[in-house]
Formats: C-alpha cells, sequence, structure tokens
C-alpha cells in the first residue's frame, strides 16, 4: 500500500491506493449542534487536503453514517472529536488522535496532520470498553455483527447491571439474614432489615427481563419501541396474565423486544398525514405497537407456553419411579433451559413439591444442578477471559457469587448474549449435576438450591453435592469456552481476538437506529438515527432523513446523500416562503435584529416567533430559552447562534432567523458575537425529534461558509428565505 509521507501505513487496503483514506467519530452530550458541526469541518478540511474521509456522528439523535468493519479495516487513521465517551476498542491497531469536539471544529486541518504521526491505538477501548486486541486488525477483521445480534447485544448490556444488582442484593440478604425452614426454604423474618434489602433486590430482577426486552426494541426500533418492548417483557416474565404458574423468562423477553422493534419499524413505514407526524413516535407508534404486542402475547404465544408448562409438570410426575440418573439428568436439563422460564421452574415446583411427600431426592437433584449455570459461566471467563470484554469479566465475577447462593438467573447474561453456545454448555452441565445427585442420593429439604443450604444444613449427602456441582460447573464452562472459540473462528475465519461481544455504543452504533450515550443539557436522553452506513471514500453527509419523516424514518434512509440534490425533497416545503417544513416562513425572518444583548435578542427573536399565531405565552417562551441558556451556550462559534426552547408556550415547532450586523455577545466557543441567529420552538410533545432535527440541520449547513455568507449579504427577506431553501 502506498500512503503519503509521514504516515507508516495501519490499513488493510488496496496496494493501488493513493490518497490518505481516515475516519472520523464526532459526539457531544450537550445536544447535537456540535457533533455536526465538527462532522461538517472535518469533511471539508479533509476535500481541501485531497483525504478520503468518513465521519460517524453520535449526537443525540443516535448513531448516523456509522463505521463499518470493513471502513476500519482499510483505514489509515482515526479521529476522535468527542466531548463523551466513545467506544475505541474497534479501532485497534489504529492511528487514533482523540480530542475534544471544539478541536474538531475550529483546527481540522491540525488534526488531519496529528493523524499521520499518532500512536496505535493498542486495544483499550474508550467508555466502558476495555478489551484488548494483540493483532493488528483489531476488531475490524472478520464478518460484521448483524443488526440482530447487536439488538441482542444492546439488550444484554442495559440488563447486566439489574442482574448484577438484584442478584448480589438478594444473595446478601440471604447469607446474613436468612435461615433454613423446611416449610419455606431459605426464610428471611418479614419484619427485618435484611427483607427490606432482599425485597428491593427482587425488584431488580423483576426489571431485567423487561430491560432486556426493551432495549433489544430500542436497538431496532429506537425510541418508539422502548415502550412495547417493556411492556412486552414484563408481560413475557409475568405468567398469571397468560393462566402460566410461570412467566416465559428471558427468552420470552428476546421474543418480545424483537417483535416489537421489527412492529414498529413496520408501523413507520406506514405513510400518514403531514400534521400527525409529530406525534407518530410520542404517541401514536407506542400505543399501538404496546397493544398489538401485549395482546398477541397474552392470547396466541401465552396459551402454549401454560400449555408447556402443565404438560411437563404431568410428564414428571410419570417419571418419580424411574431410575434417578435418568430423571436427574432430565431434571438438570431443565433446569439450566431458561433460568427462571416455564421449563426451569417446572422442574423447579416439581421438585420442591415433593418435599411435603418425604421425598427430598428430587429437590437435591435440582439442588444441584441450580448453581452449575451461573457458576459455570463464571468460571468460564477466569479460564479464558481473552474471549470477554472487561464488562463480562466483572459479570462472571458477580455470577460466581450469585451462584454460590443458588440464584440462576447470574447466568443470564451469558445466555442471552450468546445462546447457541452457552444454554447447550449450560444443558449439559446441569443434567451431569443432577444426574451425580441422583446417583448419590442427594437430598435437600428446602426449595432452594446450590453451595448455600448445604452450608446452612439443609442437604443430607454433602460431600456428594458438592462433587457435583463442581464437576457441573467445570463442564459447563469448558464447553462454553469451546463453543465460543468455534463460534468465533469461524465468525472471523481467523484465530480468536479479544472480545466476545461488542461494548454496548458500539453493539447499538451499527443497529439501524443507533443510540448517543448520554443526556445532555436538553434534557435529550439517548437517541436513536437511521442512517445506514456505506463505505464510500468521498466525503459523506449524515444529515437524517427527510423533514417530513425524520421522526419516524425508515430503516432503509441511507445517510451518504449528495449535499446538493436537487430534487430532494427532504425539506417538505410546501410553498414558496416556507423553509424547514413551513416552521420558517417569511413572517419568522427578520434581516436586522435591533438587540444589542443575548436576552434582548432572545426576547426580539419570541416576539418574531409570536407572528405566526403558534406562540400562546411569549413570556414562557422567553423564559424556557434562557433557561436553556444557563445550562450552556447555544452560540456554536463562525459567528452563529441557536437558541432553542421545548415549551408548551407553542402550539407548533416554529423557527425564526434574524441578523444582527454589529453581532451580539452569545458566549460562543471560538469568541465570536453571533450575526446570524436561529431561534427554534418546539411544543414539549413533540421535541423528542423536531428539535433535534432541526438543529442537526442547520448546525451542519451553517457550517457551508458560502452559505453563511450569502445570509449574511442577502438583501432583504424574500433573499433570506431563498438562501435558507438550500437547507435539506
Amino acid at each position: 500500500m502506498t500512503s503519503p509521507a509521514g504516515l507508516p501505513p495501519t490499513g488493510g487496503g488496496s496496494g493501488e491506493r493513493q490518497r490518505l483514506k481516515l475516519l472520523a467519530v464526532t459526539a457531544c452530550p450537550t445536544g447535537i449542534a456540535h457533533t455536526y458541526m465538527a462532522a461538517e469541518k472535518l469533511s471539508q478540511a479533509a476535500e481541501r487536503l485531497d483525504v478520503d474521509i468518513k465521519v460517524e456522528t453520535q449526537g443525540s439523535i443516535g448513531a448516523e453514517n456509522v463505521l463499518t468493519d470493513n471502513d476500519v479495516r482499510t483505514a489509515d487513521g482515526v479521529i476522535i472529536a468527542a466531548d463523551k465517551d466513545v467506544d475505541l476498542s474497534r479501532f485497534a491497531g489504529k492511528r487514533v488522535v482523540t480530542v475534544g469536539v471544539a478541536e474538531g471544529i475550529h483546527h481540522p486541518e491540525r488534526l488531519i496532520e496529528q493523524v499521520r504521526t499518532a500512536p496505535v491505538h493498542g486495544g483499550g477501548g474508550g467508555g466502558t470498553s476495555t478489551s484488548s486486541s494483540t493483532n493488528s486488525g483489531g476488531s475490524g477483521g472478520g464478518k460484521e455483527r448483524s443488526v440482530g445480534y447487536k439488538a441482542l447485544m444492546n439488550g444484554v448490556s442495559y440488563m447486566i447491571p439489574f442482574v448484577v444488582v438484584g442478584g448480589l442484593l438478594i444473595a446478601i440478604s440471604l447469607s446474613l439474614g436468612g435461615h433454613t425452614d423446611p416449610s419455606g426454604g431459605l426464610v428471611i423474618p418479614k419484619d427485618s432489615f435484611w427483607m427490606d434489602v432482599n425485597n428491593i433486590g427482587v425488584i431488580g430482577f423483576q426489571l431485567m427481563v423487561p430491560i432486556l426486552s426493551g432495549y433489544i426494541a430500542y436497538a431496532i426500533g429506537d425510541r418508539p419501541a422502548l415502550v412495547p418492548g417493556m411492556v412486552g417483557g414484563w408481560i413475557a416474565n409475568t405468567g398469571s396474565l397468560y393462566d402460566s404458574e410461570a412467566g416465559a423468562g428471558f427468552i420470552g423477553a428476546i421474543v418480545t423486544g424483537f417483535l416489537a422493534g421489527y412492529l414498529v419499524l413496520w408501523i413507520k413505514k406506514v405513510e400518514v398525514p403531514k400534521f400527525v407526524r409529530p406525534i407518530m413516535p410520542i404517541i401514536v407508534i407506542p400505543i399501538v405497537a404496546t397493544t398489538a404486542l401485549g395482546l398477541f402475547f397474552i392470547y396466541v404465544i401465552g396459551e402454549p407456553i401454560s400449555w408447556v408448562f402443565e404438560h411437563l409438570t404431568d410428564w414428571l410426575g410419570g417419571m418419580t419411579g424411574t431410575s434417578a440418573v435418568l430423571l436427574g439428568a432430565i431434571l438438570g436439563l431443565m433446569i439450566a433451559f431458561d433460568m427462571g422460564g416455564p421449563v426451569n421452574k417446572t422442574a423447579f415446583l416439581f421438585g420442591a413439591g415433593l418435599i411435603a411427600t418425604g421425598n427430598q431426592e428430587v429437590m437435591g437433584m435440582c439442588a444441584a444442578a441450580i448453581p452449575v449455570m451461573p457458576l459455570g459461566q463464571g468460571l468460564a471467563t477466569l479460564i479464558r477471559n481473552r474471549l470477554y470484554t472487561e464488562q463480562e469479566r466483572e459479570t462472571g465475577l458477580a455470577s460466581l457469587f450469585m451462584g454460590l447462593f443458588g440464584i440462576s438467573e447470574g447466568a443470564i447474561p451469558f445466555a442471552a448474549a450468546r445462546p447457541a453456545q452457552v444454554i447447550p454448555a449450560n444443558m449439559l452441565g446441569g443434567a451431569v449435576a443432577g444426574a451425580l445427585a441422583g446417583l448419590a442420593g442427594v437430598e435437600d429439604a428446602v426449595p432452594h438450591g446450590g453451595p448455600i443450604v448445604a452450608v446452612l444444613g439443609a442437604v443430607s449427602g454433602v460431600p456428594m453435592f458438592f462433587v457435583a456441582v463442581v464437576i457441573g460447573t467445570v463442564v459447563t464452562a469448558l464447553t462454553t469456552v469451546a463453543l465460543v472459540d468455534v463460534s468465533e473462528r469461524r465468525r472471523k475465519g481467523q484465530p480468536m481476538v479479544d472480545g466476545l461481544a461488542p461494548q454496548p455504543e458500539l453493539a447499538l452504533a451499527g443497529v439501524s437506529a443507533g443510540a448517543g450515550v448520554g443526556a445532555g443539557s436538553d434534557g435529550l436522553g439517548t437517541g436513536g438515527g437511521t442512517a445506514t452506513a456505506h463505505a464510500p471514500a468521498q466525503r459523506t453527509d449524515s444529515v437524517p432523513a427527510s423533514a417530513g419523516s425524520a421522526a419516524d424514518a425508515s430503516p432503509d434512509t441511507t445517510a451518504d446523500r449528495s449535499a446538493d440534490a436537487s430534487t430532494d425533497a427532504s425539506a417538505g416545503i410546501s410553498d414558496d416562503d416556507e423553509v424547514l417544513s413551513g416552521y420558517l416562513t417569511a413572517r419568522t425572518v427578520k434581516v436586522r435584529l435591533d438587540s444589542g444583548d443575548k436576552e434582548a435578542a432572545i426576547r426580539e427573536m419570541a416576539g418574531l416567533l409570536a407572528a405566526t399565531g403558534k406562540v400562546t405565552d411569549v413570556e414562557e417562551l422567553v423564559a424556557a430559552a434562557l433557561r436553556r441558556e444557563e445550562q450552556g451556550t447555544t452560540g456554536l462559534g463562525e459567528e452563529i447562534a441557536i437558541p432553542h426552547a421545548k415549551t408548551d408556550a407553542v402550539t407548533a415547532p416554529v423557527v425564526g432567523f434574524a441578523r444582527s450586523a454589529e453581532g451580539v455577545e452569545w458566549g460562543s466557543l471560538d469568541g465570536t458575537k453571533a450575526k446570524l441567529v436561529f431561534m427554534i420552538s418546539v411544543p414539549e410533545a413533540a421535541a423528542g425529534d423536531e428539535h433535534l432535527r432541526i438543529l442537526a440541520l442547520l448546525s451542519r449547513k451553517l457550517m457551508d461558509t458560502g452559505f453563511r455568507e450569502r445570509l449574511m449579504t442577502a438583501p432583504d427577506e424574500a433573499a433570506v428565505l431563498d438562501v435558507l431553501r438550500e437547507i435539506r
């Protein structure tokens, strides 16, 4: 490969390529304007320097123009211009420059020069990613993960804290405040402090399944899918809603998560009148999807689950006189299959119910199998830790602790992330433990499992109980490691590198609705974009899809649009006097701003917006805009300010523009006074998408020097509108 002088090659591209190829990621937690400004500046600088660049933006509306594995593999260097954590693990083996987003805006040429001699990133990720890679290809090699896998990993990453917190609190409360009781297993006195701790842990566990489902759906369908995903997960985990003694557990949550995500994507494609679009992502889509999914699960999916539970119980009842080894193996398989789901609960309740009849051996088989899954998965992270990310290794330690207290749910994050590898390994280990316990005649007098019941004296045949648990754990761990290793080799087509799973940011970034991380000063949480990254060498434009459908954009929307597409209808202009879907009109344009300070300018702009009849309370609009300024200046530099407010003082989104010849002091990053002032106001109900979409469009277009010059020199309102129509 031929590279420009001064830049030792790190890419894996064609040997005939002459131009330097760079990647960049821009991100800002306080809104999205700076994210797009930095992206545009870097693209402009690269064009001037005859450098190919592709820029991924991670703003509050999500990750757009996402960098693919192939992009990373062929890149010569990476620029990270961000004021929030960005996952760096995917750039292992590449030259990486990491700076704040302001540097990307003000010194893009300098950054492009710096990346030529930047140090090679060794694999330690940013943010929560700390996995490493010893291969020069880093995580860029191999096949790109599917959307389904990334969505699944997104759900798992958000579920893990609930599993860990809930499981550890339950384990601590049982160990310090519990005692054995033949009628109730491990019992904690009802009015004790430890019962309160236990109840808090139980709440964490109750939320675990809905969180898994919700964030799988979120990664596929963006924010409108979050509520149907979570409600669907709760229904899946609540068997009483569909006449089952056990819920569908985490497997049901995976099903509802994918159903919710793709249902929302389908609804988004439905054409609706323009006036309905602002409420689609906030009201219409969540209500329709939640209702449809909930009823579908209760009336269609729930009935088979109830049938399975009932008939498995009858089947097990007919096996009590058969071989103890066979029965133990079957119970172990069932206990390990879905960890809290109907199959697991059937086996557990079958064993617990026989205790009262004097048959404690069946519960002994279950008790030996119960801790095998969390102990085995935790042990796997210790045996071959290079297969796991730092987050997974930490979860593995928590899983080991939960296993000691018979909390099988500690293995759910691993099973949810890699069901094809982990569930069979769990079942094999559970079957071995159950069979050995049955062979040895181990008995358990309480309906609970794990080493804790043996320590507290509820188990007879303690030595063989521990032998069964240890052997089952080792079998699970070794099988898991082998299956995961084979899977990774097959996926990558090369020897394993570090990293079992992408980190939350990476996992989500490649999904059709990527997520920006963190809530900014705009009060905006994680959001979703819909850009599908192609991989052009030339500069690409990742402006959100269309003004008319950005709130419910299709996943087919592509990010690499031509900036000068003359036939693009994305501005949604309905007549000659409307810009930005009609939010900015001739009535909201003023060629001369009279005010000399920020507060007065905001007040003057609010009066301008009031001329549309969409402002019901000017004073409240001013107050909302000033409150936003207190959180951080909306002066973007380059003589630009975009004050904005989310308030019900307006009845519909409205945008105004005014020019100041002398400039207004706005506290901008570069110290310039604001001469081009846009004011955006949207109702609270529409703020989720319209606010961000307008900011993204404006901030990117305003980085065009020629565009700003045309705005400044336009002689009257009509000429200003003509210039503003360039915004797409």
